[in-house]
């Protein structure tokens, strides 16, 4: 399916939707417990898996629709039944799909499995970087293989892996991370997690460490790197998933870039979290853009405004690179995009698709193994064919490049939105953003 984006102003209200990190994180750690009613979800492919990994384990789920998910008809609630710790082994193979967060998750909790369990997923996910975890989850006593003998999926993950110590490099996923932790607290022993290398995208560590909080799960940091007990209980009646900060700065980016004259756009759901794309309301301020978050309502507003090119590091916030690899096209002066080499291990290697799909539209990129630099002085850009690689967020950053493109762009793959923002082409076409997807 492919999107067709034609310069356009946009302006009004719009909600972005719930957090995809925070879905995965709530309906897993109620699959650790016993029963828990996560409200707001993310209803979209992810969060899908996640909820059938789960069900896997001998969880139930419950994709609640009360016919009120910001009028999109997605589930309002997701209703766990938990496998209450310790999860059973599966009947059949467990199948992610394109997620990576599921895939990663998901296998520290077979590590826990007393048989074993077999995880895969499509082209791109079996394409991804497993290594450092099965190593960890072997360590811990634990089988983890991968049946090609390259550290990727497909896995065959299980023998009620125990706790202790495990190193682990923090530089390649910070989901090994989390995965760890959310697994260890139901070990006898918990797990110690020493980071070998400095970790990248820590915030999502925070997420998780925030999510286990509310389940009543305690971790701690440590000078190597982070601990969780043993012997704990997940449980939380009920558990209500923040607003996403990765799909609101596409929202966020088309209001800097394409604000109608005298007009702003409003992103609602904006509540502090742990959530390091949050950081984008920085980015957008730094590059000169009139932005102002009121935290108290959840709300940020932005007009556009004269953008000059900053440096972004996006070591903590990887999913962020499209979107400031855009503004950097439309801003004055040279942006440079660093500490990006991790961003090469996401659906695809987002620092090498949007160097490629920028070029192609006339702008002047410069590509390195940890950076991307686009001079928005010496670029003008125009409308192409650029190609979404099966990435979700690909497609939503250049569809905001096609708002101010001279003419048509057509971005294919266009149904990959589906995976963290089901409802992204309407909510565009809804602020004025003329696209239509066929």
């Amino acid at each position: 399916m492919d999107a067709h984006v034609s310069p356009s102003r946009v302006a009004g209200r719009a909600r972005a939707p719930p957090s995809k990190s925070y879905t995965h994180r709530a309906i897993l750690a109620a699959g650790y417990g016993g029963g828990t009613v996560v409200t707001d979800p993310l209803d979209s492919a992810d969060p899908r898996a996640t909820g059938r990994a789960v069900e896997a384990f001998g969880g139930a789920v419950d994709w609640v629709d009360d016919g009120d998910a910001a009028g999109d008809g997605g589930a309002t609630a997701v209703d766990v039944e938990g496998f209450a710790g310790r999860p059973a082994t599966p009947d059949d193979v467990i199948d992610c799909a394109n997620s990576g967060t599921t895939m990663r998750l998901v296998t520290a909790a077979a590590g826990l499995t007393e048989g074993l369990a077999v995880l895969t997923g499509d082209d791109s996910l079996r394409s991804r970087p497993q290594g450092p975890l099965l190593e960890a989850v072997e360590s811990l006593g634990g089988r983890a293989e991968s049946t090609r003998r390259n550290g990727r999926a497909p896995l065959v993950v299980g023998d009620a892996m125990g706790g202790g110590s495990v190193a682990i490099p923090g530089d390649v996923s910070s989901q090994f991370v989390t995965a760890l932790l959310m697994a260890g607290a139901v070990t006898d022993d918990g797990v110690a997690v020493d980071l070998e290398t400095e970790l990248k995208s820590a915030p999502y560590v925070e997420i998780t460490r925030e999510v286990m909080a509310a389940f009543g799960v305690d971790t701690e940091r440590t000078d190597a790197g982070f601990r969780v007990p043993g012997g704990q209980t997940y449980a939380a009646e009920e558990y209500a998933v923040p607003g996403d900060f990765s799909s609101m700065s596409y929202l966020l980016a088309a209001g800097a870039v394409a604000a109608a004259d005298g007009g702003s756009v409003v992103v609602e759901g904006a509540r502090p979290s742990a959530q390091g794309d949050s950081a984008i309301v920085d980015v957008l301020d730094r590059m000169g853009a009139d932005v102002d978050w009121d935290e108290d309502a959840g709300e940020i507003t932005v007009r556009g405004g004269d953008l000059s090119g900053v440096e972004v590091d996006v070591g903590d916030t990887p999913d962020l690179l499209p979107t400031v690899a855009v503004l950097g096209a439309v801003a004055d002066g040279e942006t440079r995009i660093v500490n990006a080499e991790h961003v090469r291990y996401k659906e695809t290697d987002r620092v090498a698709a949007m160097a490629e799909s920028l070029e192609a539209m006339g702008a002047a990129v410069t590509e390195r193994p940890d950076s991307l630099t686009v001079r928005g002085a010496d670029t003008a850009l125009s409308g192409a064919t650029v190609h979404g690689r099966g990435d979700h967020r690909l497609v939503m950053a250049l569809t905001v490049a096609g708002l101010v493109a001279d003419g048509e762009t057509t971005v294919t793959g266009a149904e990959h939105v589906d995976v963290s923002f089901p409802t992204f082409f309407d909510t565009m076409a809804d602020l004025g953003a003329s696209v239509s997807v066929e």
